[in-house]
């Protein structure tokens, strides 16, 4: 930019043009074409000028250096004292040095100590530029009064990593979205280092979760690998969120859950209401340790335990020779989730079979008397079950008078394990995440990190 009369410049500390200016460049011909009205920083780094005329702020270029420093944020005592740029390999490396004379904090008691000796330590840091980069940097180790020599701790990564914060950010970033194994392909980096970085998060995050408002959990069961390998997930369940994963679904996944509540703020005699299905295992477990909640019977499940006897009603009627070809979507399910297809198929057959009719009748019709919550009408169902002559619904009446404590909580509350079915999707997303995943714990830190709602404690990753 050119004036066409000398005017005055004062160097003022800022860090931003304003006033859609350019600077004057270069600095040599702009101080002799001002006469020398112009003031700058004595470092000889960076200058900055201020049209007090226009309120226009120049800015004059800066070393490398010092613009990796700033970018980087390290703060006062650390700066960037070397940069390396392989354009042909596309990596960058940073070398990060202290002042002279600084002191660093004893990691054991918080004191600043003088510095004993350095130690040199890289990490992998945010690309720049799409060149991966690499920070390089002496770090001290204090001498202690009271412990001795001890590492002092860098501010751009935590102690052990190989990742700044903000690297690490990323990485979780990359796998709440992905698979591990497709995040360290597209970061460069091997899974192991992914996955240890996941680990450290999620397990401190999970640890310091508070479990003080949860008052009604739900139970259920999940496939974790084939070969009928099972967990125990447990939820909250007005949040939805996953507080709990487990080996197997035996009544010691619902006390591994009661003996983990004290830890995160909560006692067992919270909990007023367990939403499960019939599984004994659980039932026991919740009895146990849980003997003041109310236990709530799934109504999926109910309907489930009725579909099955639907089912093993028509496989009794095809060992009987009846022909049944084709029809067996058209029976399963609900009438609305149906094809006008199917629909006319299963009216067909029930016509044709009326011991199909009866068990589809005696199916649907549970569907609509829970769903109303008429008492009445329930137990009406369970004496028509008895009376059906199907050996199949009536074993059903017979588990649900069993049971029917729980069905009449479920009829004053109305919590079902419709969240959990939300959640399996997740916990679905999470086992495609850590595929090939050597061992549970690695499936567990992918749920938690998928469906625990957990406050990560990681920089945030502003957009570029």
């Amino acid at each position: 930019m050119y004036f066409s009369a000398p005017r005055h410049f004062e160097w003022v500390e800022t860090n931003r043009f304003a006033g859609g200016c350019a600077p004057p460049t270069p600095a040599p011909l702009a101080a002799e074409a001002f006469g020398g009205n112009l003031f700058w920083s004595a470092d000889g780094g960076r200058r900055e000028w201020k049209d007090a005329a226009s309120s226009c702020k120049f800015v004059s270029p800066m070393d490398a250096n010092t613009l990796f420093s700033q970018a980087l944020g390290l703060g006062s005592g650390w700066k960037v004292v070397n940069s390396e740029m392989d354009v042909a390999g596309r990596q960058l490396r940073l070398w990060l040095d202290f002042e002279p004379g600084s002191q660093f904090a004893c990691p054991e008691c918080g004191d600043f100590c003088p510095v004993h000796d350095t130690v040199e330590k890289k990490w992998r840091h945010l690309d720049f530029w799409q060149h991966r980069t690499e920070l390089v940097a002496r770090v001290p180790r204090a001498l202690c009064p009271e412990h001795g020599v001890r590492q002092a701790e860098v501010p751009w990564a935590r102690p052990g990593s190989g990742f700044t914060l903000m690297m690490e950010a990323m990485v979780l970033l990359l796998c709440q979205q992905m698979s591990v194994s497709a995040a360290a392909r597209h970061l460069g980096e091997s899974d192991k280092r992914l996955w240890r970085v996941t680990d450290h998060y999620v397990t401190k995050a999970h640890a310091a979760k508070s479990w003080r408002n949860v008052k009604r959990i739900m139970i259920d069961e999940t496939s974790a690998k084939r070969g009928h390998r099972y967990v125990t997930v447990i939820l909250d369940a007005d949040t939805h969120d996953l507080l709990l994963m487990v080996e197997g679904r035996s009544a010691q996944a619902v006390a591994q859950f009661a003996a983990a509540m004290p830890a995160h703020g909560a006692t067992p005699e919270l909990i007023t209401e367990v939403v499960m299905d019939m599984s004994p295992a659980f039932i026991a477990g919740v009895q146990s340790h849980f003997p003041q909640a109310r236990i709530v019977f799934d109504l999926f499940h109910i309907m489930k335990l009725a579909g099955d006897a639907l089912d093993r009603v028509r496989k009794d009627l095809r060992r009987q020779g009846a022909d049944l070809t084709g029809s067996l979507w058209s029976i399963r399910g609900n009438e609305w989730t149906r094809t006008e297809e199917q629909l006319a198929q299963r009216k067909a057959m029930a016509k044709s079979y009326p011991i199909l009719g009866r068990a589809l009748a005696l199916r649907d019709t549970l569907q609509d008397v829970l769903k109303d919550g008429d008492l009445p009408s329930i137990k009406w169902w369970l004496g028509w079950a008895d009376r059906s002559r199907l050996q199949p619904f009536r074993k059903l009446s017979r588990t649900l008078k069993e049971h029917f404590h729980g069905i009449l909580a479920y009829l004053e509350t109305r919590l079902t394990n419709a969240a959990i079915e939300a959640v399996n999707g997740l916990l679905q997303m999470a086992k495609r995440m850590a595929r090939g995943f050597r061992n549970f714990h690695y499936f567990r830190l992918a749920a938690y990190l998928k469906a625990g709602r957990l406050n990560l404690d990681v920089p945030h990753i502003l957009p570029t």
